[in-house]
């Protein structure tokens, strides 16, 4: 039986994710992957959303991404661009990058910190106990874990085997998608119909064409056949026009479901495997790889035993209620999707309302994934919010917050010249000494306050703000980064 600290089942973006958090904190993590290699059938999700390229600055690496997408503005709402290009964040923009690439860009990087994959198999069994996780494989192989992470998709094994629910709405309309080549490729279109949105394009090697195409009844299951996308090109557009050859070909739906609980003792749930929704927005991958930057900074800390295991219950109470937001948002989108007179003319209301620049900020913020609050109690505006990427003076020269949380360690920020004891955490948290001359501001809420300090979390959020004094900072520390180490 192998042995790791942190096993996790699925080797996507949200596993990879992870996996790259842990080893960054120094834990024993291996993925499991039914796939031989990373690579993808068709494109997939197609782009990364402004939080989600902070995240990845708040690591070093967002540049990688960068390089081999195109910066443009992705969000919107039920069809409605959403320009976020007056948010304060250096990332006031999305990345139209597909998914295969992003995989690839996350596997190099795991690949740089030594994380080990099992490819070729997938997890088909487990059993806790009060040390941890017996993993069996597909190959008849056992790991054992201290913790299992499952990361892998919207069927996932690991959380039926965990007995976690998965309530929530059954589908209404179902779509194919697609990536074939046609005889008659016809010009880029997007045609609403009574149940939703048709739409075909080219892609970028200029021979294959990507179908979205509304079923005409719901159907299940994620492999159609050939027959089944010609049936739905003929429904909505009187004609197959000679497709052939499908490079990927699969079936999604409006289905929205989320785990009843994000954790069963030592098994906890990420991305798709936590909650499933319309793919409208470009919600998914980017919400999967925000859970895996909220849990990893506490797994490590868990399984290092800095933090007592209860810190864990945090990524659902902090999670849950995000997911259930995004839900929510797709739920709205693909009733507004709909082609019917009346639904058209209150998709064309909210159009309207969304040109209004307030509106416009907070459905941009919303999103984007900037307005990301964890509840954290009362107090100053920053609190539980997303740390601004400022331009600091610091005694080693001019820096940018991010990049002082590239090593996923969490920051005491000194913005007053207090006198900030924080040696009982200093093995753990870095003190940092600055200045900085500008505003502050966050999305939606706009011009704040400065604080004098800032205790920042690995995953960039605000655990404790401090106006002039110490008070409450010895217990923010300890609630999310341990105890005190004795004398």
């Amino acid at each position: 039986m192998t042995a790791h600290s942190v096993v996790i089942a699925g080797g996507g973006p949200t596993g990879l994710m992870l996996a790259a958090e842990l080893a960054l904190a120094r834990v024993d993590v291996a993925i499991v992957e039914r796939r031989t290699s990373q690579d993808l059938a068709g494109s997939r999700a197609g782009g990364l959303h402004a939080r989600t390229l902070e995240v990845l600055d708040q690591r070093g690496v967002v540049e990688r991404f960068l390089a081999q997408g195109k910066i443009m503005q992705v969000a919107s709402f039920a069809m409605t661009p959403l320009d976020i290009s007056d948010a304060p964040t250096r990332h006031n923009h999305g990345l139209a990058l597909w998914q295969n690439h992003i995989e690839r860009v996350l596997a190099a990087w795991v690949d740089e910190l030594a994380v080990p994959i099992y490819r070729g198999c997938e997890v088909t069994n487990l059993a806790q106990d009060d040390a941890g996780v017996d993993v069996t494989l597909s190959d008849d192989r056992t790991l054992r874990a201290a913790y299992l992470v499952g990361c892998d998709g919207g069927r996932s094994l690991v959380r039926k085997l965990a007995g976690i629910d998965f309530p929530g709405w059954d589908a209404s309309v179902s779509y194919l998608i697609a990536e074939v080549e046609m005889t008659d490729a016809p010009a880029p279109s997007i045609r609403h119909g009574d149940r939703g949105i048709n739409a075909l394009g080219r892609l970028d090697d200029g021979k294959r064409v990507r179908a979205v195409l509304v079923e005409p009844t719901v159907k299940h299951g994620d492999e159609p056949s050939l027959d089944e996308l010609r049936e739905a090109l003929v429904a909505v557009y009187g004609t197959d026009y000679g497709v052939r050859d499908p490079s990927w070909l699969s079936r999604f739906s409006d289905m929205a479901r989320q785990a009843a609980s994000y954790r069963a003792r030592r098994v906890l749930l990420a991305g798709d495997a936590a909650h499933v929704h319309s793919p409208t927005g470009g919600q998914g991958l980017n919400l999967g790889v925000q859970d895996a930057v909220n849990l990893g900074w506490k797994l490590a800390q868990v399984v290092h035993g800095t933090s007592p295991d209860s810190l864990l219950d945090t990524y659902h109470a902090e999670r849950h209620p995000i997911g259930a937001r995004v839900l929510q948002t797709t739920l709205a989108q693909t009733a507004l999707a709909r082609g019917d007179a009346r639904t058209t003319a209150l998709r064309e209301a909210m159009a309207g309302l969304l040109t209004l620049d307030e509106p416009r900020r907070r459905y941009g913020a919303l999103m984007s994934g900037l307005d990301i609050h964890y509840d954290l109690g009362a107090g100053h505006p920053l609190l539980g919010r997303r740390m601004p990427d400022l331009d600091l003076d610091t005694e080693g020269g001019a820096r940018r917050v991010f990049t002082l949380l590239h090593a996923a360690r969490p920051v005491l920020l000194d913005l007053g010249e207090q006198a900030l004891d924080i040696a009982p955490w200093a093995d753990r948290v870095q003190h940092v000494g600055a200045r900085h001359a500008g505003a502050w501001e966050l999305p939606v809420l706009g011009a704040i306050a400065a604080p004098a300090a800032v205790l920042i979390r690995p995953d960039g959020h605000v655990a404790w703000v401090g106006t002039g004094t110490d008070h409450g900072l010895r217990d923010a520390l300890t609630t999310w980064f341990g105890p005190p180490t004795a004398a």
